[in-house]
């Protein structure tokens, strides 16, 4: 059914899909066509999403949940995002923090106020 070029070629295949289960006659090929049957607006979205899939997405959350798992618990965040970043191995670039303030506006105590 995703290899279909578009929605059309698409519903056809998954009409012929709803006629083979029907003459299989086996309650699991049953149940599973009832249920694609029931989720047929939403698996037809992937064409109406240009083949979007969040599939990636859940593969990265199902390691970061393995991660968590078997961590029990990190008492430093970086080695926690260190870990992540390693386990999924996505590249991610932390951008750097923008200065508040210049080098001439900070304190220097070797140099009195009423001097500066």
């Amino acid at each position: 059914m995703y290899a279909a070029g578009d929605i059309y070629a698409a519903r056809t295949a998954l009409g012929r899909f709803y006629d083979w289960a029907a003459t299989v006659e086996i309650p699991e090929v049953t149940r599973l066509a009832n249920t694609i049957n029931r989720w047929s607006d939403e698996v037809l979205a992937y064409y109406h999403t240009g083949r979007a899939s969040s599939g990636p997405v859940e593969a990265i959350n199902d390691e970061i949940e393995q991660v968590d798992r078997a961590a029990r618990g990190f008492r430093n965040f970086h080695h926690y995002r260190t870990r992540m970043l390693l386990k999924t191995a996505v590249s991610w670039q932390t951008p750097t923090t923008p200065r508040l303030r210049g080098r001439a506006g900070q304190y220097d105590p070797a140099t009195p106020a009423f001097l500066a």
